[in-house]
């Protein structure tokens, strides 16, 4: 796994989480997925994420420390509870969060914080079409296939695909934005510069903060 883990402070931004308040987890958030917009890359941007999203390593955690595992069994059996009103069948549902969490970390992010985008950007549902295109679990545009995929756009909706589009993509924007939380969550939405948007995904991401 690659970097750091994104630690989640106080934002440099006041980030309200008052985007119509604490979320629920079965509630419907106020927030729709905007349109990530296609710019221009460096060759070297380019070829950099490519390399990212075409490791074919599988989702399998591994750890060095005991104590490591039992924090990350102890997070996976936690957010498993929390999610199965979502996600009603066990195996779809851990295979799931094991994948969220392996992407998550390889990318250098929270894996509470990649839980509060999803839920507020297809509320957790594999198969979802925004109205500007954006699929699956991260609303990943389809020009990012083209970009830095092998340009089939279908393959967004695997699990695994959209999770390492969605990381890659979020991660990219991060160091973009040279770690500006609020900006870098504006810009995957296409809302750069607005409070609402990065409002909904942060009070989402407390309701996915692991057990202390």
């Amino acid at each position: 796994m690659a970097g750091n883990v994104l630690p989640i402070g106080l934002p440099r931004r006041s980030l309200l989480g008052a985007a119509g308040g604490v979320l629920a987890l079965g509630a419907a958030t106020p927030v729709r997925a905007g349109r990530q917009a296609e710019e221009p890359l460096a060759d070297s941007v380019r070829g950099a994420l490519a390399a990212a999203v075409a490791d074919g390593s599988p989702p399998k955690v591994q750890f060095d420390r005991v104590e490591d595992r039992l924090v990350y069994l102890k997070w996976l059996g936690a957010m498993s509870d929390r999610l199965k009103r979502r996600k009603s069948e066990t195996q779809t549902r851990l295979e799931f969060l094991e994948t969220l969490w392996y992407e998550s970390k390889r990318a250098g992010l929270e894996p509470a914080l990649v839980l509060g985008l999803v839920q507020v950007e297809s509320g957790f549902r594999k198969y979802a079409i925004s109205v500007a295109g954006a699929r699956g679990y991260m609303q990943v545009m389809p020009f990012w296939a083209r970009l830095i995929g092998d340009g089939d756009p279908a393959k967004l909706f695997h699990m695994q695909t959209n999770l390492r589009f969605g990381c890659v993509i979020l991660r990219h924007y991060l160091d973009r934005e040279k770690g500006d939380l609020f900006m870098t969550l504006g810009r995957y939405n296409g809302s750069r510069g607005k409070a609402e948007y990065p409002n909904a995904v942060m009070a989402s991401r407390r309701l996915w903060l692991p057990p202390a």
